[in-house]
């Protein structure tokens, strides 16, 4: 065909640039979320990102103007991916609703796994060094932890409509332990490597409710 020859117009949008601000932005969270669910955030530095997905240290500021703005986006990220999580897991109604938290355990310690237990849970662990963090990151993290454990709440709440649970139980409780007692069997998991932490905590907690 001649140069000259004009070419048929492909109809549909253009396919986007893989350098687009967007997809260097994404690229930058994913690696973050990544690095501060394996070492927290004091241990993580912003040059170690950037090597990961190959950004210039300029551009990391043209979206983030610090590593504090770049650790709260992250734990806001975090939180409504988990939160998400979660209310598939509570929404599932080919399962009675303790059994919807039960598999929830499962499927977290089947994810600990794929990653050979490396990863924890961010919450968690930026929970555990506060005393380095911004102080805005406390409130942050209180917040997500009062998040999830409404879900669960109200998850425990629906298992006592149906009879799982002994009706003098009281739901919030239940959720607060729930939720105190998963993050340290989290943490454990991830210092020995094995899922035994998990198991026992989790069997324990659905031993107690059930009665």
């Amino acid at each position: 065909m001649d140069a000259a020859t004009p070419q048929p117009r492909k109809r549909g949008r253009p396919p986007r640039a893989p350098d687009a601000p967007s997809d260097t932005r994404e690229a930058l969270l994913r690696a973050g979320l990544v690095a501060l669910t394996e070492k927290g955030f004091s241990a993580t530095g912003i040059d170690e990102v950037l090597s990961t997905v190959s950004v210039p240290k300029g551009s990391f500021y043209h979206y983030f103007k610090s590593k504090e703005a770049f650790g709260a986006e992250l734990i806001d990220r975090y939180a409504a991916h988990f939160a998400a999580r979660l209310d598939r897991h509570f929404a599932d109604d080919t399962l009675t609703p303790l059994a919807r938290l039960e598999a929830f355990t499962r499927s977290a310690e089947a994810s600990m796994a794929r990653h050979d237990f490396r990863r924890g849970c961010l919450v968690g662990n930026l929970g555990q060094e506060m005393g380095a963090l911004p102080e805005p990151f406390r409130q942050r993290l209180a917040g997500v932890f009062a998040d999830w454990q409404v879900r669960t709440a109200s998850c425990l709440a629906r298992a006592q409509a149906a009879g799982e649970i002994d009706p003098d139980r009281d739901p919030d409780q239940l959720a607060a332990f729930f939720w105190i007692g998963w993050e340290g069997a989290v943490l454990r998991a991830k210092l020995e490597r094995t899922a035994a932490p998990l198991r026992t905590f989790a069997d324990g907690f659905f031993a107690l409710v059930r009665g």
